[in-house]
């Protein structure tokens, strides 16, 4: 069933309710004031702060560096024009991103809508963007909770909303291809809490239960716990008692690292923990430890990717190397995709056949064939309607002298990013 939105009246709804309260030269001036300027205005939604905000930790570098490469104008049927780039924060919590996001729609009337950082950012802000009919694009978030998790329905799809990433089905290839490598029994411990993440996750049908019975392993799910919890004991019992050697699920890094604490003081001691979402990030694995070295997850994006900027002709070891000598700070996987979000919009614009018509950069998006940093963004044969995959392969925090390094060490459905490493176990 389709989430209800946040009930805020639609953009042509406000500003056909504004005309008792403005006089009419002001709201023919107020609505299409970008056109006489040839600005086009982009929202983009983010968890700048909150459990979230390793997923946002690059995006003032990201922004910064868009801003000066738009700082010329885009090309559009032979006009110049201004692009501005507002952001917004969603705190991390859906009802936030909800919030700002209509704010960016009806008050800063945005021509084109971005959001970034797990379902809890994309899904509140494409939903808004759909009911008011503002072209969107999303990313950082597996297209099984984006697109199911908003209610969508493969046959029709969405209007005027937009995703790329991978999916369940790619995190469930690279998980099976680094426990295959590890030797570990074949009995599983997951951990998925009750949001968007994980009861897609989790879910007995489209999840990773039914996946991995069909590949003979025996999962054992303690039902969902709610994000921020403090005590993981029933859940270490039930694995401890299930004899499971393999731990993995969907959590945000407080979650992961109070489980992680708990169950070495509890005496539950896995061989291999594959965690999606919490150990993306190498100031939480670093934070955990002794006990950060041999942690696997997926990894949807590395400076050892073999793709380029569409915009800068940059690679992603250039990309890389630029952040990290403008913060100090290592380069973390989100880095690629903020930059190919931008990338689109560009493309987009550039292409569009009339940058006053939302439909018509409704359907400029839908036309996209692009080869970005992050690799091909093609909306005409996705999985389904609005969404595009990129690759997925496995990776493994390993102790690198005096710092982790994040391994790739499973890329069978991907060889063409090539391996850093090779497994081990914990």
């Amino acid at each position: 069933m389709k989430r209800n939105f946040l009930k805020t009246p639609t953009r042509r709804g406000f500003l056909a309710g504004s005309g008792a309260l403005l006089a009419t030269p002001a709201i023919l001036t107020s609505t299409r004031a970008y056109a006489a300027n040839k600005t086009l205005k982009v929202g983009y939604v983010h968890p700048k702060t909150g459990p979230l905000a390793g997923f946002a930790e690059a995006d003032d570098f990201i922004i910064d560096g868009i801003n000066k490469i738009f700082a010329g104008g885009l090309q559009n049927n032979g006009s110049s024009w201004k692009v501005e780039v507002i952001t917004r924060d969603s705190q991390s919590n859906p009802n936030r991103g909800a919030e700002v996001a209509a704010d960016l729609i009806l008050r800063d009337e945005v021509d084109i809508i971005l959001a970034a950082g797990t379902p809890d950012t994309t899904n509140p802000v494409a939903d808004q963007a759909e009911i008011n009919e503002v072209p969107c694009i999303t990313t950082d978030a597996p297209w099984q909770p984006y697109f199911f998790g908003r209610g969508g329905n493969p046959a029709e799809g969405f209007q005027s909303t937009y995703h790329f990433f991978w999916g369940l089905e790619d995190v469930i290839g690279v998980f099976l291809d680094l426990w295959g490598q590890s030797g570990a029994a074949k009995k599983v411990g997951g951990l998925f809490p009750n949001d968007a993440d994980g009861n897609a996750w989790g879910d007995a049908k489209l999840g990773l239960p039914p996946a991995l019975s069909g590949a003979g392993f025996e999962l054992t799910d303690p039902g969902r716990y709610q994000p921020l919890s403090d005590d993981f004991s029933n859940q270490i019992a039930a694995f401890r008692d299930a004899e499971c050697e393999i731990v993995t699920g969907v959590m945000i890094p407080p979650d992961f690292a109070t489980f992680w604490a708990q169950a070495a003081q509890q005496g539950f001691n896995p061989k291999v923990a594959t965690i999606g979402k919490a150990i993306l990030f190498p100031s939480v694995v670093e934070s955990l430890g002794v006990r950060g070295d041999g942690l696997t997850s997926e990894v949807w994006w590395s400076p050892n990717h073999p793709f380029n900027s569409s915009l800068t002709g940059d690679s992603a070891q250039d990309l890389v190397d630029a952040y990290t000598a403008a913060t100090g700070r290592p380069w973390t996987q989100p880095i690629g995709f903020r930059h190919a979000l931008f990338e689109v919009v560009a493309d987009v614009v550039k292409r569009a056949q009339d940058l006053d018509s939302s439909q018509a950069i409704t359907a400029s998006i839908a036309a996209t064939q692009l080869e970005t940093i992050v690799g091909r963004i093609d909306w005409s044969n996705g999985p389904v309607k609005n969404v595009s995959k990129t690759p997925l392969v496995g990776g493994q925090w390993q102790r690198d002298g005096d710092r982790l390094d994040l391994k790739i060490v499973g890329n069978s459905d991907h060889p063409s990013i090539p391996k850093t490493g090779s497994l081990k176990t914990l």
